[in-house]
């Protein structure tokens, strides 16, 4: 259940922050594309992104982590290669939508946590 709750406040973290950046688009703003687009994020950040980061170790020291930012757009953008409907316009927006993706999904999952405890104080 848990795992169902967060890909939906994923997509709607990506269909908040498509909507946002005019660089990101998800096809007609359509929640299934966004759902596909979410749970192809979760599984190259699962599978991909661990095999990236060990092979850019020596890079990722150098650069203080700031490299990791680099793993995440190049996710992103190989999301937008695997997913029809869903389409980044280059390097810097899909930096850019990482970033603001990871914010609105910290929110959406804090008003999320908010009510969560809400609930178990009235019970």
């Amino acid at each position: 259940m848990k795992f169902i709750i967060q890909l939906i406040i994923s997509t709607l973290a990506v269909l908040i922050t498509s909507y946002l950046l005019p660089g990101v688009e998800v096809q007609d703003s359509n929640f299934f594309t966004a759902l596909i687009v979410a749970a192809v994020l979760s599984f190259l950040n699962a599978v991909v992104k661990p095999i990236m980061i060990i092979l850019t170790i020596p890079i990722t020291f150098v650069t203080l982590g700031l490299f990791l930012l680099v793993i995440n757009a190049f996710i992103i953008m190989l999301a937008a290669k695997l997913v029809d409907g869903f389409h980044v316009n280059g390097f810097w927006w899909a930096l850019l939508f990482s970033l603001i993706l990871s914010m609105v999904t910290s929110i959406l999952e804090s008003i999320g946590k908010k009510n969560e405890d809400e609930q178990r104080m009235d019970n």
